[in-house]
């Protein structure tokens, strides 16, 4: 089945959109991508620099505008073209697949507006399928496209009611590319349901290929894309996810080392006392100390909040044995009227007892 998937992204998920297409990772998370075989992935156009800077690289030429955007909008799409490994498989393996790719490149092309729109274009070679491999008893790689585009549409700025010239109030003062993925995947209503525009797409995509003279295939099932785009992108999140659970650790461990940045200081500031008290006596000729009258009331001061110290802990320590003692003792008469003996008879048992005296009351009554 063919498919294609498009999701949006924001200019703070760029990074790392990009390192996984382009293979920037030192390790990954998925263990079906090899990294030896990175050398065989195939781009239909090569980013200039990072997504990042290409998108800048297009906004200061004034190809796109992003007139009356938000800060966290979405200015990136990715369109992924897949179709499932046995298709190759069957077909040619690694040379059929850069045919197939390189006919839907020109597809995206044309559904991105042109190819300047495009920020790279890149085919994976590298990704093993581990259960086909697993069945047909040899290595065996899923082979997709990855389209990163900036998503763009023409519109029509008109002239306000404050311009000056009543003649062109409402008239087209200008025409901006402006970047939108809204407005380029609107969803619109067909006999009474919204359809989305992405519907449309994966019909496009099966024309295309059929039309270019592949087939072996059919259109991917209706009504499935967001299940798709989930399954695609789930390698991804996970590794989204990972990042997110070490920066975590970070933060947790930079919290324990302020910690213990504050004890360290407590210690210092500790010793720093023991060295000023050390220091305040003097030696006199008489072979006795001497000291000043101020330092006496701050030894002073220390010995007797020393001795309360020690009282209170003394006292704690007593508090904390007696809670022991008592806790066993609870504990051992809990544990033996829970287990009463069969040979004991029930009015000699202190918790059944109660029980059978209280029946016997009831009968009575």
């Amino acid at each position: 089945m063919t498919v294609v998937r498009n999701q949006a992204y924001s200019r703070a998920s760029l990074g790392v959109r990009e390192r996984h297409n382009e293979r920037k990772n030192e390790s990954y998370y998925n263990s079906d991508i090899i990294p030896e075989r990175a050398d065989l992935n195939v781009h239909f156009k090569q980013c200039d620099g990072t997504y990042e800077q290409a998108f800048d690289a297009l906004l200061s030429a004034g190809k796109i505008s992003t007139r009356g955007q938000k800060p966290d909008a979405k200015i990136v799409d990715e369109m992924v073209f897949d179709v499932n490994t046995e298709y190759f498989e069957e077909h040619g393996g690694l040379d059929f697949a850069k045919q197939f790719y390189e006919s839907a490149y020109q597809l995206a092309v044309k559904e991105a507006g042109g190819e300047e729109y495009i920020l790279s274009a890149v085919m994976h070679a590298d990704e093993k399928n581990t259960a086909l491999s697993t069945q047909l008893g040899h290595d065996v790689f899923h082979y997709h496209l990855h389209v990163v585009y900036v998503p763009v549409v023409e519109k029509e700025i008109r002239w306000s009611k404050r311009c000056k010239d009543a003649k062109l109030v409402g008239t087209v003062k200008e025409v901006i590319t402006q970047v939108s993925h809204s407005k380029k995947w609107p969803r619109f209503k067909d006999n009474g349901h919204w359809v989305n525009s992405y519907s449309l797409l994966q019909d496009r995509f099966f024309e295309h290929m059929r039309e270019a003279r592949f087939d072996g295939f059919e259109r991917g099932e209706r009504g499935s894309t967001t299940e798709h785009l989930e399954v695609l992108d789930y390698k991804i999140q996970q590794d989204e996810k990972r990042l997110a659970a070490l920066e975590q650790q970070a933060e947790k461990k930079e919290a324990r080392i302020e910690k213990l940045d504050e004890k360290i200081a407590v210690r210092k500031q500790a010793a720093h006392t023991f060295s000023d008290i050390e220091t305040m006596a003097k030696p006199t000729l008489g072979g006795r100390l001497s000291i000043s009258v101020a330092d006496w009331k701050t030894v002073a001061a220390l010995a007797k909040k020393g001795v309360v110290a020690d009282a209170k802990i003394s006292d704690w320590k007593r508090k904390a044995e007696q809670a022991k003692r008592d806790s066993e003792v609870w504990k051992a008469r809990y544990e033996k009227q829970l287990e009463p003996k069969l040979d004991t008879p029930i009015s000699q048992q202190p918790v059944l007892a109660k029980q059978h005296t209280q029946s016997r009351r009831n009968e009575r009554s």
